[in-house]
């Protein structure tokens, strides 16, 4: 299978916001499009929880991406005009240096020695990065969903570094609703026997913690209207059900089997561990004593796309407003668009005339 993945060494050590430090760590990482001359095109892609580097094809590896109808020639995000970077996060298990990886101290793998991971620290490797590939100011930096919490730690701790924000359903804190939802989220991976307080391997591995979990974060990330409008009440047919008592019966229920079967293998348990908690602990206020406004006020950049979805009960639109709002207030031209996709907190991901459009008009006018 062809590979575009890159890596980029961090700094070593490299120091983490609540103590301790990372040696030798890397970050995979992918690029589209062409580094102008003046390196004054560049757009950084921060990514939502389990997303790799790979959000788009490419020559090297022509697979589709994640997000494969937003990035590329004469797309939203063209790639004719701008380089486009995405990156693996850091703590992730696609590339980057996380739990799973080895830790130089014992040879062996982090599992939870891996010091506590903050979305400011992702934000940080990111900047490294940036930097790292020659790149003095971006004109654009995007985060969507957890990558968008990100955003706002990047811009936040590194200012004047950032021309343009993009900033696609996500929050500047935690709320207590999706706090809640991940909390059951690890509480199931963590009661799982088989996590062994993280000391799993391949054949002994929580796959029926990360399923509850991979099914709790798919409900969320739809809405209650797709779920209707895709499944209604229709129940499996008399030779799809299982035999046992109290097994799946109904189509929404074969559907969340299925997607989970399909991620379980494929992400850390760890990984999935550190990120969800770096979730929960975001909040941007922390670098202006508390106040979230104040911290939002603060963050100087040119222009701004703030965009939600009334149907995300992830990140409500109200948070998509407050961002919108704070960046305003520091002096920033912001365009906030509302949107009634059907899909949820992933709309961002598959109804793409209606974030696309929006997206490409802003770019369009750099």
């Amino acid at each position: 299978m062809p590979d575009a993945r890159r890596y980029f060494d961090l700094p070593s050590p490299f120091p983490m916001r609540r103590g301790g430090a990372l040696l030798g760590a890397t970050l995979a990482y992918e690029t589209w499009g062409a580094l102008a001359p003046a390196r004054d095109n560049a757009i950084f892609i921060l990514t939502g929880l389990s997303p790799s580097a790979h959000a788009a094809s490419n020559a090297e590896d022509p697979s589709p991406g994640w997000w494969e109808d937003m990035i590329g020639p004469g797309k939203p995000i063209d790639t004719n005009r701008w380089h486009v970077i995405c990156a693996n996060t850091l703590g992730s298990c696609r590339g980057s240096t996380g739990p799973a990886s080895t830790n130089p101290h014992t040879g062996e793998a982090y599992r939870l020695d891996f010091p506590d991971l903050t979305l400011e620290d992702v934000a940080n490797a990111g900047f490294e990065l940036v930097r790292g590939l020659g790149i003095d100011k971006l004109a654009c930096l995007l985060g969507n969903s957890m990558g968008g919490m990100s955003a706002l730690g990047y811009l936040v701790q590194h200012p004047g570094s950032v021309r343009t924000h993009i900033s696609i359903s996500t929050a500047p804190q935690a709320q207590p609703f999706a706090i809640a939802i991940r909390s059951l989220q690890r509480e199931a991976i963590r009661l799982d026997p088989n996590w062994r307080q993280g000391h799993y391997d391949d054949e002994h591995y929580p796959e029926a913690g990360m399923s509850i979990a991979r099914k709790l974060g798919v409900i969320t990330y739809r809405s209650a209207m797709e779920w209707v409008g895709r499944f209604a009440r229709i129940r499996l047919e008399a030779d799809e059900r299982p035999e046992e008592p109290f097994a799946v019966e109904f189509q929404i229920e074969s559907y969340l089997a299925g997607h989970a079967r399909r991620f379980v293998r494929s992400f850390d348990p760890n990984s999935y561990l550190y990120l969800s908690r770096a979730s929960d602990w975001f909040d941007v206020g922390e670098h202006a004593g508390g106040n979230v406004a104040a911290a939002l006020a603060g963050i100087r950049v040119e222009r701004a796309l703030v965009i939600g979805v009334s149907t995300d009960i992830l990140f409500p639109l109200p948070q998509q407003q407050q961002i919108a709002d704070g960046l305003k207030a520091g002096g920033a031209e912001v365009d906030f668009v509302a949107l009634d996709s059907p899909q949820g907190h992933d709309s961002f991901l598959v109804d793409i005339p209606r974030f696309g459009e929006p997206i490409a008009r802003l770019l369009a006018s750099l």
